[in-house]
């Protein structure tokens, strides 16, 4: 038998496996520049958007900030990053939750001062105003009616940071696309011309999120040429749009191409360049295409390493990394505190957008990265202090004062045991002797 340790020596009773002693360990917020097609559908699909609800809020959005940055003469740079965070604020909050005008203004709002080309909140309210109103009923920025509506967008600026993981990076596809047209000898009208529309359509889909600058590039460029009549085996992986010179494959182009052939295939009228060609141009070279993609073996999204190797770790939500948990939140379960509600839109008193960062903030600190790698190694190195460690040891005991003890226990037994039997014969004695005495008598 094991000697027991004394109270004073006897160990504190450990906590329950979940309990932690201490502050939060804090979480992390990688930053994703590319979202996959997969994962776009998964965020959607988990703020419960319909196809029909989800498109017309996108092209709306992009019309919205179109506008208001040619009214202000604002560079497309500037455009292209408003566009980016519009679609990464639209993956975190449902559409009930906000109204696609303050979301626009907002994101435009954010990418003049990521672009350095800054615009007060109010300049972008009124000139979306003016745009909408005869010449002689336009107004100033400075006007009070705006006052309200102002502080919204500054309430939503922080949302939209928070929903890009403050990942100031931007890539603008624009730059690449008129120096390779230019080497490979293309007219800059009409297929230069072309070519640019055609990359301002392409951001009113998701191919900003999913596609590199080059990628996109060289499908606006193929598809002008499409447009136009050129020979396109001068053009596909050719000169200075070949593939393997710029690290990509056709897969990487024949994405945005069809996400642009979709586009002007059920919305074009809401395009630039739609409304210049008729439906059945577009739809025959989306049959060729598609052709072509079957022939090859062209997947019509392209797949992530975790996808291609039969994994799921995209799943959870994007960009999602807690230090010392074992379990990671999902951002869009709890509100923030409440902002101003958009006037005429949602009623007084009604709930702003959830934040992104969720009970995170609540909870302890939420830091944004944009390494991945360096936020794994340091969730390793935290989570080794909170891991429970456990030591097994074996002690031999002597046997023999053991045996000594239980033989003392048996002779004392024994002792009381003889004493309580001469104690009932001498009572059993006195009892005889009294009826003897009474018989006598």
């Amino acid at each position: 038998m094991a000697a027991t340790a004394s109270p004073a020596e006897a160990p504190a009773i450990a906590p329950a496996k979940d309990v932690r002693v201490g502050p939060h360990p804090s979480h992390i917020e990688v930053a994703r520049p590319y979202v996959l097609q997969s994962a776009i559908q998964r965020a959607l699909t988990n703020l419960g958007m319909s196809d029909a609800r989800e498109d017309a809020a996108r092209l709306q959005g992009v019309a919205y900030i179109d506008q208001v940055r040619r009214a202000l003469q604002l560079p497309v740079r500037t455009f292209n990053t408003a566009v980016v965070y519009y679609h990464k604020f639209r993956l975190l909050h449902a559409d009930h939750e906000y109204n696609y005008a303050d979301a626009a203004a907002a994101a435009l709002f954010s990418a003049c001062k990521i672009e350095d080309t800054l615009k007060k909140s109010r300049e972008i309210l009124a000139a979306h105003y003016n745009l909408r109103v005869s010449v002689g009923e336009q107004v100033s920025s400075d006007d009070p009616r705006f006052e309200k509506h102002s502080r919204v967008i500054l309430g939503l600026e922080r949302l939209m940071h928070e929903s890009a993981g403050f990942d100031f990076r931007t890539r603008h596809p624009q730059k690449l696309m008129i120096k390779i047209a230019k080497e490979m000898g293309f007219e800059l009208d009409p297929i230069g011309k072309t070519a640019w529309d055609l990359s301002i359509d392409l951001y009113r889909t998701w191919a900003p999120l999913k596609q590199t600058a080059i990628g996109m590039a060289i499908a606006c460029l193929e598809l002008a040429a499409h447009l136009h009549g050129l020979d396109m085996s001068k053009v596909v992986d050719t000169g200075k749009a070949e593939y393997k010179s710029w690290g990509i494959d056709r897969a990487e182009v024949m994405e945005p191409l069809l996400d642009l052939l979709d586009l002007y295939t059920h919305y074009r009228s809401s395009t630039l360049v739609g409304p210049l060609y008729s439906l059945e141009t577009f739809i025959n070279l989306r049959i060729g295409l598609n052709e072509e993609a079957s022939s090859k073996n062209i997947p019509r999204y392209c797949k992530g390493a975790s996808e291609l190797a039969g994994t799921n770790a995209d799943s959870q939500t994007p960009g999602q990394n807690t230090n010392g948990a074992s379990k990671t939140r999902n951002g869009l379960d709890v509100n923030s505190p409440f902002m101003p509600a958009t006037p005429g839109q949602i009623s007084p008193g009604t709930a702003a957008p959830p934040s992104a960062i969720g009970l995170r903030g609540q909870n302890g600190t939420v830091r944004f990265m944009l390494s991945a790698q360096r936020a794994k190694e340091e969730t390793a190195i935290v989570n080794s202090y909170w891991q429970v460690e456990e030591e097994e040891y074996e002690e031999e005991v002597a046997i023999e004062p053991e045996r000594e003890r239980e033989r003392d226990r048996d002779r004392g037994w024994e002792k009381n045991r003889d004493r309580d039997r001469d104690h009932d014969r001498g009572r059993d004695w006195d009892r005889d002797w009294e009826q003897d005495r009474r018989r006598v008598r």
